[in-house]
């Protein structure tokens, strides 16, 4: 699985081969084969295990009698350090989760976690803190905003530092939430 990662996440799923995978990890393409019927099927269990670790980042420790503000900032925080100790699994979660090799449970799971973060911004939106918009918009805002950021920290256009991170947050919040004065 690791193997598999590295190499979707650097090379693409596509260009990337079950013998080229073997040689990675180390073994043979057969003990691969013994796991997974084909590349789609290794695939989907690698992208599933990415959505999974995800998920369980952003929702551990979440405070759920907590305001929308502290909610707020723990999802942003707990994305950043997801994507900072998991750099491979954030990305291929970025640039597969529309992917045509996908399986039905994989884009199940997928929605189960953004479930979790429509949720938060429904809320939010009933207590009166959040910008009456839909879910999938506000998510759009904060979450394109962090995997741009990150994909710019990636190619090394921009230099990652605590107060960067803390201003990216506090705009992506003044982005989503009712402003007391218009």
């Amino acid at each position: 699985m690791s193997a598999a990662l590295e190499l979707f996440a650097e090379q693409g799923f596509e260009t990337t081969t079950v013998p080229m995978i073997a040689d990675k990890a180390v073994v043979g393409a057969g003990t691969i084969y013994r796991y997974f019927t084909n590349k789609e099927a290794l695939g989907n269990a690698l992208f599933q295990d990415c959505v999974r670790q995800f998920s369980e980042a952003i929702q551990r420790g979440y405070p759920a009698e907590g305001n929308a503000r502290e909610q707020f900032r723990h999802i942003f925080c707990r994305m950043v350090e997801f994507a900072k100790e998991q750099e491979r699994a954030f990305y291929l979660l970025e640039t597969h989760r529309h992917a045509r090799y996908l399986s039905e449970e994989s884009h199940e799971l997928f929605r189960e976690m953004m479930d979790f973060l429509r949720a938060y911004f429904r809320a939010g939106r009933e207590q009166g803190t959040i910008r009456s918009m839909p879910s999938d918009a506000l998510i759009a805002i904060v979450y394109g905003a962090f995997a741009a950021l990150y994909k710019a920290i990636r190619a090394g256009k921009i230099q990652e530092t605590p107060d960067l991170i803390d201003s990216v947050e506090q705009a992506c919040w003044d982005a989503v939430r009712v402003h007391p004065h218009g």
